[in-house]
């Protein structure tokens, strides 16, 4: 009996039966598909897509801010470039006219000494011509007093 069973399934129906139910499997697998497109699937490929939009707008909004960022920073450098320029520029303004304000002070300070000394020898040279003349006569008699005195007598 054993081995009626066996060959009664060898012999007998197949192991897959297709029939009518295929087509009910087939279009609920189509219903299911379509179910599945319409929830599942193309809003997740729409969020994909946002995401990606997203992502490459910040990215290029990121390049935009970044190449402005460079042009600002270029900007103030050459600013601030042209701020050292001017302020070494007046720098040597203020030196120069630094200069030439100690040069007129300095001037100014050797006229003055140099009128002073001048004004000192003249006052030397009237004193000592007011001395001399006040002298002479004295030197004459003091003159005949130690020529009579070297000589032992009276000398005119």
């Amino acid at each position: 009996m054993h081995q009626d069973t066996v060959s009664t399934l060898a012999s007998g129906h197949p192991l897959i039966d297709i029939d009518l139910t295929v087509f009910v499997q087939f279009g609920l697998f189509l219903l299911l598909y379509l179910a599945a497109n319409k929830l599942l699937f193309q809003p997740y490929l729409q969020l994909r897509e946002r995401r990606k939009a997203g992502i490459e707008g910040a990215r290029a909004e990121a390049d935009r801010m970044t190449a402005q960022a460079d042009a600002e920073l270029a900007n103030y450098e050459k600013q601030l470039a042209a701020a050292r320029t001017r302020a070494n520029e007046e720098g040597r303004k203020v030196r120069a006219e630094a200069a030439a304000h100690e040069k007129e002070v300095t001037d100014a300070a050797r006229a003055s000494a140099q009128k002073a000394i001048d004004e000192a020898a003249a006052k030397m040279r009237q004193e000592t011509e007011a001395a001399r003349l006040q002298l002479m006569p004295q030197a004459s008699a003091m003159a005949k007093q130690m020529a009579s005195k070297l000589l032992g007598r009276e000398v005119a």
